[in-house]
């Protein structure tokens, strides 16, 4: 930076240090969230009022129907953002505020929000955010993709005595992992009233410790945390390569674990996966249970459609609902942001839902599925087309039975996903690239020689495009 601007933004930081902050923390969410979702939901807000007595800022967005989303989406990310940025705004408040600049009620809508109803106004405590109150095992819809993740995490939150620890939960974004560590603490505390909980992301995690490293006062944070009856921790991976955060990290989870308290810890993939973690990290992660969420399947999302649709106030046709489950198929919180957004649309322009609204509303969404094939999907639907375990997808074994299938699994991963070669061989358990490039040239091969495998990668091909 020359001179020039440095001595211009200290006068800024000088006159208003708020205006200031806020200036860079919109030039990180931009940079973080994207140019749509930022000019979308972020750029219009506005700065509020400073209440210096509780430290809480107020930000103002020109609707409620705004407001509402970037609350839900976006308060714990602005949290950490002001109070890294500028450490005396410590909690932030979303609200309607005539400050907020205006603007057309259908153009400010971005093509693919996922807006939920308001919750319980989240404003970050010092040591983990509050528990949302909709994320309740009752309201976790469960099906085979699923089953053993929620199962795990209901006896973690209910059994008087489990036999692992921690509870490692993962799978790909949008599937439900926040929704079940939410639901364990519910539970845990409605048996537990007296119990300690804590929940945080990872995020959260590390911003807390490096705050307490500069105040000189990490023997705080280590209390706050290591004192927990429950501990969770939402996407471990963010993490990775945070030395000084990791080691941290480790010794919280020892104390945790070797005082007989419960651990729970989510990730956007397995812990074999995890690449820039510890290794030490690692196999402790690995000591308890590691319980995958899958892609849902058909069922699963019409049974999630179905359990949206009664919290919203429109009427949605069965041949929508049916249409949605098969187009929408990535993960749970975008199908769940389709509905909101038809019914939103349906709101505001007092339409009727019906195909041809839905696919105009929708178009950017159905377009993005069409092409959004996951290697996690395609290990998935492999092992089960071939009945071998998943987990031989990463596996070292080498048997004809389970190479083939693994083999056929790099082929489509190759064909129908822009992944690169070592990404895919990092995914079938840090294989090298030239592995993978071995395996889609023998399917290749064996493809013009073998009628059946042509004909089981042919329907392979169409069910994961479907």
């Amino acid at each position: 930076m020359g001179q020039k601007q440095a001595i211009a933004m200290d006068e800024a930081i000088a006159g208003d240090p708020i205006a200031a902050a806020w200036d860079a923390i919109r030039t990180g969410l931009r940079r973080d969230c994207g140019a749509r979702t930022f000019d979308g939901w972020l750029r219009p807000i506005a700065l509020g009022a400073f209440d210096a007595d509780s430290a809480t800022l107020t930000l103002e967005l020109p609707s409620q129907f705004m407001a509402d989303w970037v609350q839900t989406h976006f308060a714990e990310r602005l949290v950490l953002a002001w109070r890294a940025t500028l450490p005396s705004v410590r909690h932030i408040r979303v609200a309607v505020g005539a400050n907020a600049p205006r603007t057309a009620a259908v153009a400010a809508i971005p093509a693919a929000p996922e807006i939920e109803e308001a919750p319980v106004e989240v404003q970050g405590s010092l040591y983990g955010v509050p528990l949302e109150p909709r994320y309740r095992f009752d309201s976790f819809v469960v099906g085979k993709a699923n089953e053993v993740a929620f199962n795990a995490a209901r006896t973690l939150a209910t059994a008087e005595n489990v036999a692992f620890n921690p509870l490692f939960i993962h799978g790909g974004t949008g599937r439900g992992k926040t929704h079940l560590l939410h639901a364990i603490g519910h539970e845990f505390r409605a048996r537990r009233p007296g119990a300690k909980i804590v929940y945080m992301s990872a995020e959260k995690f590390m911003v807390e410790f490096v705050a307490a490293l500069r105040a000189n006062d990490t023997i705080s944070f280590k209390q706050q945390l290591r004192s927990a009856d429950l501990l969770m921790i939402d996407d471990v991976q963010f993490i990775a390569g945070k030395e000084s955060t990791q080691e941290e990290f480790f010794h919280t989870m020892n104390e945790i674990i070797s005082a007989g308290s419960r651990l729970v810890i989510s990730s956007d993939r397995a812990p074999q996966d995890l690449d820039g973690i510890e290794p030490r990290i690692l196999s402790r992660l690995s000591w308890g249970l590691v319980a995958d969420v899958n892609q849902p399947d058909l069922e699963l999302r019409l049974g999630i459609i179905q359990k949206k649709l009664e919290t919203l106030p429109v009427s949605v046709p069965d041949d929508v609902v049916m249409f949605l489950a098969k187009r929408i198929s990535s993960n749970v919180r975008e199908l769940e942001g389709a509905l909101n957004r038809i019914a939103a649309y349906a709101q505001m322009q007092n339409r009727a839902i019906d195909l041809d609204f839905v696919g105009e509303v929708l178009a950017n969404i159905l377009r993005a599925n069409q092409r959004r094939i996951s290697i996690d999907e395609i290990q998935s639907k492999v092992s089960d087309h071939y009945r071998i375990r998943k987990a031989e997808m990463t596996s070292a074994r080498r048997a004809r039975e389970v190479a083939r299938p693994r083999q056929v699994a790099m082929y489509l991963s190759k064909q129908l996903t822009p992944r690169s070669l070592p990404e895919i061989g990092r995914r079938f358990g840090g294989r090298d690239h030239t592995t993978v490039i071995h395996a889609v040239r023998q399917i290749e091969k064996l493809r013009a020689q073998d009628a059946e495998l042509d004909a089981d990668i042919r329907l392979l091909t169409r069910q994961l495009e479907s």
